[in-house]
Order: C-alpha cells, then sequence, then structure tokens
C-alpha cells in the first residue's frame, strides 16, 4: 500500500475528513506534481474540540509533491476562538517514501499554525514537529511542539488512524487521539484528553460527501474554549480535490 502523507492522512488532524488530494498536475517526467482541495465541513473539529464554536467552516488547501518524497503545502479554514481571530493559516513540508519494498511508509515533516489578527495583536503562531509510519490500511503519527500557542509549553499528540474501503464506494475511516500537555499546568485542570472519530465517505457527482461521529473523553472539556465545544457530535461535509 502506498505511504500516505501529512496532507491525506491527518491534516486535518485538523478536520475528520480532508479532501482527497487527487493529482491535478505532473510534469511530463513525472518529477513535480501539485494538488488543491476545498470543503465545506459543518464545524472545524481540531482534535474532538470546535475550533468555529459549533459553526461552519470552508477549509481549503494546496500541495506540492515531487517524486524524491519531499512534499510541501498550505491550508486554511475559518475559525471564531475570539472576535478577532477568525483565520488560521497552516504551513507545512516534510519528506515522505517507504523502507524499500517492505510497504511500511513514513512521513517526517514540520507544521507552522498561523493566526493573522490575532486578539490585541497577541502573536499565537506557533510550529509542530511530527512523525508518522503507515502500513496497510493502519497509521499512527506523533505530533510535538515546545511551544504551544507562542507561550512555551510542552504539548504531544498521539494519532492512531485505520483506513478502508468497503463496497459500493464507501470508505470507512477511524482514529483514537490522545494530547499530553502542559498548557493546564497551575490551573488545576486537565493535563491530557483523548479524541476519536469514526465516519464514511462516498463519492458522488463528482464530490465527495462524508459523515463522522466525533468525540472527547470527559477531560476533553479543560482544553476546549467553550461549554460545549468539545461535546460529541455528528460531522457533516462535502468537498472537492482538483
Amino acid at each position: 500500500m502506498k505511504f500516505k502523507t501529512l496532507s491525506a492522512m491527518c491534516l486535518a488532524a485538523t478536520s475528520v475528513f480532508a479532501a482527497s488530494s487527487a493529482m491535478a498536475w505532473e510534469s511530463e517526467n513525472g518529477a513535480h506534481s501539485t494538488s488543491a482541495n476545498v470543503g465545506l465541513f459543518s464545524d472545524y473539529m481540531f482534535r474532538g474540540i470546535s475550533l468555529t464554536d459549533n459553526k461552519p467552516a470552508i477549509q481549503g488547501g494546496f500541495d506540492y509533491g515531487h517524486s524524491s518524497g519531499l512534499y510541501a503545502g498550505t491550508w486554511a479554514s475559518n475559525l471564531s476562538i475570539d472576535n478577532e481571530t477568525n483565520i488560521e493559516i497552516d504551513v507545512y513540508g516534510g519528506f515522505a517514501s517507504e523502507f524499500g519494498e517492505s510497504g511500511v511508509g513514513y512521513d517526517v515533516g514540520l507544521l507552522r499554525y498561523i493566526y493573522p489578527g490575532t486578539n490585541s495583536g497577541e502573536d499565537i503562531d506557533y510550529t509542530e514537529y511530527y512523525g508518522g509510519l503507515s502500513y496497510s490500511y493502519f497509521s499512527a503519527m506523533i505530533f510535538y511542539t515546545d511551544d504551544f500557542g507562542n507561550g512555551g509549553e510542552d504539548e504531544i499528540y498521539y494519532k492512531l488512524g485505520f483506513d478502508y474501503d468497503l463496497p459500493y464506494g464507501l470508505a470507512l475511516s477511524a482514529h483514537y487521539g490522545y494530547t499530553d500537555s502542559d498548557r493546564n499546568t497551575g490551573t488545576g485542570l486537565s493535563d491530557s484528553y483523548s479524541d476519536y472519530s469514526i465516519g464514511l465517505t462516498k463519492g458522488f457527482a463528482g464530490l465527495d460527501w462524508s459523515v463522522a461521529y466525533v468525540g472527547t473523553d470527559s477531560d476533553g472539556d479543560d482544553f476546549a474554549f467553550g461549554n460545549d465545544e468539545a461535546d460529541d457530535r455528528f460531522l457533516v461535509s462535502v468537498s472537492s480535490s482538483f
């Protein structure tokens, strides 16, 4: 099975379903390729927590890949975590390949979260480093930052994924994630929580239609921006790649 790069495997660790990045252009010698995606989502769920105050989100991205395994991309979404922070832009790059003919893929890189126009001009941009493995239907990723929200706190996110093609053009996707963070240090709140999702995607009329159930354990409330943003919910989306 071909390895999965960040844009296909977890970008949207940001969203439950990112639009699949079908190859839109490839150079004559096959060395360079680009793809793009755009989608409408009933919510922007980041690791089980709503970042749009339980409201819809429009998201999209652009990816470049090289036959060597190098890749880079950008992705953006509306969000609502305070009165002024309403846009997130992610920029990422890395290297993905396989270990010989083993079928085991790997992916390493970094991801920069950018929030233009944050409240009172406060800079909350930060960088995560990630690494992952994939084999057959399974994937595992680790994300790490030593400066969450530009506040100097360490945070590690572990993610296990499962993707399987079902009959009738349906695709099953599920994941379990675990956040271990220092951002609540000294507050009396939990320093970790778990999130999970399971859902189905089907292509129809040139679009990808998805529905998923997403949630966190009870400690997710300690990491949410509002009272109900970590509540379990169904998500629906429609997306396209080109």
